[in-house]
């Protein structure tokens, strides 16, 4: 693991948050006399103050120097240094209520938070990443039981996150239509509200008890019980969109790093991975990462920039965007803010 780097305080914290902006308004190396000519808060620093700062802040492994002659690229650490002082980004309301609306418009949270992707991809032109996530413990809404061919039932089991398992399970023998019933009537009237977990327990629990006065009715309860009744079926649900844009970017890599690169979008479990990473105790203020080789060699020279969001019947979701570590950070992050605050809202 690399070695923590202090950030500059004073005069060469100006400088060096200087240097970042102007390298992310031109892509360039930025010298010490570009540097000099900007405005600085108070007395601006005479070349040569800019010269010996740059140089500390070289040794320091905030600034690289491409070539001798060239100016200075900042590293991604002072980009990080950098970004976690832009404080006063604020998502635009009527965004967020407009976005609001088209969320509303969508009645399945999953397809909400997959929506949710598009809408960030057009905001940033940059990869945009959601994850829709179920609750620890997700909560039992009704089950539907309908009889298909011969010992063959559709189990449907729906969750208040809304939810939706099918499963077609075949049985040991014939259940009449009335007994279907019966036996999802009791299963809605004693389990529902319960979690998932909570309801596996309780029904084990009657199973187990010989004195319970529906016994004979619980036999056939335990038909569904055996495959799955209360089963947490659903998993983490992920969405990428805008990975074209990728090709369009001035990365300078090599068709191995390309390729590289798109082999470890396509993991769904190795974003999540980086997801639980780096936005660890985010909730309305972004979390920003500047590089993610720690997470893959691949993407070194990218930033992350996400939030988590609570959603309905406990379910969370996860908004970010993957960019070129030379990015329109304040518009990024605006754009993060009014996706996620907009999602959660129309949960509400």
């Amino acid at each position: 693991m690399a070695p923590q780097i202090q950030p500059p305080s004073g005069k060469r914290r100006q400088i060096l948050h200087a240097i970042v902006e102007a390298y992310l308004e031109s892509g360039e190396a930025v010298s010490s006399s570009a540097i000099a000519q900007r405005s600085f808060p108070g007395a601006s620093p005479s070349p040569a103050t800019v010269r010996n700062a740059m140089a500390e802040l070289a040794e320091l492994g905030l600034l690289t120097q491409p070539h001798t002659s060239a100016g200075r690229i900042p590293t991604a650490a002072a980009i990080q240094f950098y970004v976690s002082s832009l404080t006063q980004v604020r998502p635009n309301p009527a965004e967020v209520s407009k976005l609001q609306q088209q969320f509303q418009a969508i009645h399945s949270v999953p397809d909400r938070v997959e929506e949710g992707s598009h809408m960030l991809t057009g905001l940033t032109q940059n990869v945009a990443i959601t994850a829709a996530l179920p609750p620890a413990s997700q909560l039992l809404h009704q089950v539907e039981l309908l009889a298909l061919a011969a010992r063959q039932v559709l189990m449907v089991v729906i969750t208040s996150d809304q939810n939706v398992r099918n499963q077609v399970i075949t049985l040991d023998h014939d259940l009449s239509s009335d007994e279907l019933a019966e036996i999802r009537n009791y299963i809605n009237y004693e389990f529902a509200g319960l979690s998932l977990a909570e309801a596996r327990r309780a029904l084990t629990e009657r199973l187990q008890d010989d004195r319970n006065q529906y016994r004979a009715l619980l036999r056939r309860v335990e038909l569904f019980h055996a495959r799955g009744l209360f089963d947490n079926g659903v998993g983490p649900r992920v969405f990428l969109d805008g990975a074209a844009y990728l090709v369009g970017l001035d990365l300078h890599l090599t068709k191995e790093r390309m390729r590289e690169l798109f082999q470890a979008l396509e993991q769904k479990q190795q974003i999540l991975r980086l997801l639980d990473q780096f936005l660890q105790g985010s909730s309305k203020i972004p979390a920003i990462q500047v590089g993610l080789g720690e997470a893959h060699p691949a993407l070194r020279d990218f930033t992350l920039i996400g939030v988590q969001v609570p959603l309905a019947g406990g379910m969370s979701a996860r908004v970010a965007v993957l960019g070129p570590l030379r990015l329109n950070y304040q518009r990024t992050i605006a754009a993060v803010m009014q996706v996620g605050q907009a999602l959660a809202q129309s949960a509400d």
